[in-house]
Parts: structure tokens; sequence; C-alpha cells
């Protein structure tokens, strides 16, 4: 297995020199609104763990940023049931970024960059759980003039579609205006069905379908690192955290009944503010959630709303943290408006990513090497 080890920030404009030590630490009711009392319990260590999905049988499966993924079980992490590590670099915030099963564990997907640079969707097949390599295909590419903000994240909606983030391309301040431009797929959420058609179809009711100028694969888009997000499981509400260029962080929401098509403003508005003498679109979709970079940290790392049973005063919160401050944070949100946000109090590292399991608990990664569970206290 060959498994580079770089522990370096993947996301955000800078790479940071810092180090924050895991603290298992137990929450008392938080002063800023959760009541929630939790500790993380480190369950595995991995080599630079990236991104998780949960997978056949109740099992949680871990990317690798250098390419391997592993499967966790009982004892910490097994061998690799997939190296792709000679395919792929950890370059820049380059490596494997992103993975995710279809609603049926019929087919597993990876997104990674290529030696090149290459922003790269492959499909593997799965039989009795088990990886099928020899049934690879690649279902899309996206070049990337710059070796960050490259996105990468992957979920399947609640419609049953693959839905893809990729970044803005790149450098810093959009030097290429992609965000606002409808005809890259740069800065943006896809929306694809990679199963029905070669090497995958356009839904139809896709926002910019056969829209001159603009992409069909395009869901939504003024973003410009759309580093993680995810579904709601009770809702199929969608949640977004993008990476801020240098004073605000974001979190967007859209209802589960949005039609698609929002525009998150990027790179006019950097949040609620206007970037560089920008001016606000007119069909500008605020961010649902901000904070400056002045003491909350550097780059935000999306989570998920809880829906598991272990703890029962988070259900219905969305726990999220920032690579930078490590703090997993809550925020309650009704009809698309933030109502109560929360400190949970508990320090996960450098947190780069969250696992949803099948059960609906959750696991944080930190890039130094912490699989943690969150847990009741």
């Amino acid at each position: 297995m060959k498994v580079r080890t770089r522990s370096s920030a993947i996301i955000g404009a800078l790479f940071l020199a810092v180090t924050l030590p895991l603290t298992l630490t137990t929450a008392s009711a938080s002063a800023d609104g959760s009541s929630a009392q939790v500790v993380l319990t480190e369950v595995a260590r991995a080599q630079g763990p990236s991104a998780g999905a949960a997978g056949p049988d109740g099992k949680v499966w871990i990317a690798e940023r250098a390419g391997t993924v592993r499967i966790l079980g009982d004892y910490g992490l097994g061998d690799p049931v997939l190296d792709i590590s000679d395919e792929t670099t950890t370059d820049g915030e380059r490596g494997l970024l992103g993975v995710a099963f279809d609603p049926e564990f019929a087919h597993f997907y990876i997104s990674y960059t290529d030696l090149e640079g290459t922003s790269t969707i492959d499909e593997f097949a799965v039989t009795d759980g088990q990886l099928q390599p020899d049934t690879r295909r690649t279902v899309l590419t996206q070049e990337q003039p710059y070796p960050n903000h490259n996105g990468g994240d992957i979920k399947f909606g609640p419609d049953g579609y693959l839905y893809i983030a990729f970044g803005d391309g790149g450098s810093g301040g959009d030097p290429h205006g992609n965000g606002q431009n409808l005809d890259t797929l740069l800065g943006k959420i896809l929306r694809i069905d990679p199963t029905g058609g070669e090497p995958y179809a356009i839904p139809s009711d896709n926002p910019f379908v056969a829209q001159d100028g603009a992409k069909d694969e395009i869901w939504a888009y003024g973003l410009r690192n759309p580093w993680r997000f995810s579904f709601d499981a009770g809702t199929g509400d969608l949640l977004i955290g993008d990476v801020g260029q240098s004073e605000w962080e974001e979190i967007d929401w859209a209802p589960a009944s949005s039609k698609g098509g929002e525009n998150y403003g990027w790179s006019s508005m950097e949040g609620n503010h206007p970037f560089r003498g920008g001016t606000e679109p007119a069909n500008h979709v605020p961010p649902v959630h901000e904070y400056d970079r002045s003491g909350l940290g550097c780059s935000v790392t999306g989570g998920f709303v809880y829906r598991g049973e272990a703890i029962a005063d988070l259900a219905g919160s969305y726990v999220y943290s920032d690579y930078c401050d490590g703090t997993l944070r809550t925020l309650r949100i009704e009809d698309g408006a933030v109502t109560e946000e929360g400190d949970l109090g508990v320090q996960g590292g450098e947190v780069i990513s969250f696992v949803e399991a099948g059960d609906g608990e959750l696991y944080v990664l930190a890039i130094g090497g912490a699989v943690s569970r969150l847990d009741p206290a």
C-alpha cells in the first residue's frame, strides 16, 4: 500500500502551519444554545483521512487523501479495499477528496484529482458488499487551472441523483470569473444521473437544461470552494459549507423543494458582503449563516444535520466545524432561517470532514489522522 502522509491544510486559500491536538472533551450545557452533552471518541487512526460514506452492512468507508479507501470495523480500519495512490497526488489541495455509494449500494463512486490535477469521478460496481475493481469506469472529468479549490465532495440526493461539488478553479479571488459563469462546471454544484447514460445522463429537470450558454449539469452556482455539503436525512434540505476568501465563511441552504438554479453569489459576494467592489446579483441567495475570521477560524468544514438516536438533545441540529478552529458547533434552521446557534464544547483538531453513518450517527475526521465518533457524554 502506498500512502503519503502530508498533513497540510487542503481547504481554504492558503495552507496554514497549525497543529490542533484532538481532545476528548465532554460538553456541559452550552451558554450558546446547545444543551447536548457530547464527547468525541477516537475509534481509529488513518493516514490523512479526507472523506467517508455509509456503506453496505452498516459499515463506514473512509477515504485517505493519498488514494486509499478502508472500512471501519470494531478494531479500527481494515486493509485497503481500493488503492489509487499511483494515480493521484497530495500536492496543493489535491488527492482523493470524496466517496459515495448509490442508494442501493450497487455502485461506489470516488472523486479525486489525477496526476495532471484534473478532477475525476469514477464508478465501481459493488456485489455482496464487495468492490469490483475490474468494473471501474470514468463518469466525469473537469480540468482544474490551479491546484486549489478543487471542491471534490460527492453525495447522492434524496432524488437518487449524484451531486458533485467543484470549486471555482483556484488561485485567489476567482481570476477567471468562474463562479458567475454558467458556461463552466467550476464554482458549481452539479446534478447528474451516472447510470442513465454513457458516461452519464442529465436529469431533464435540471435548471439550465437547454439554456444557451449554460452547462446542463449545473444545479447551483456562485460557489468558491464548496468543500463539504450534505442532505438532511430527515427533510432532504441541502446544506453547503463554502470556504471564504479572506473575511467570511458561509453556510448555504436550499429546501428539499428547490428546483435548483440558486446563485450563492461568489465572486460578486463573499457571504452577505460585496467582494472587491462587486455588485450583489439580483438573484443572489444569501447564506443561511456566516461568520468572520476574526475569532472562529479560517475555513468552514460543512457537516450534517444530526438524525441519529444516541444524542437526543442534538436531534435536528446541523453540526459543522472549521479547519483552523476545530470546535464543533451547531445551528438549528427553520424555514431557511437560523433560530439557534450552539457550541458543543468539543475540539476535533484540524477537522477536514464529517461522515454520516447509516444509523445517523456522526464521525469526525481530522487531517492529522483521528477518526472519531460523536457520542453522548
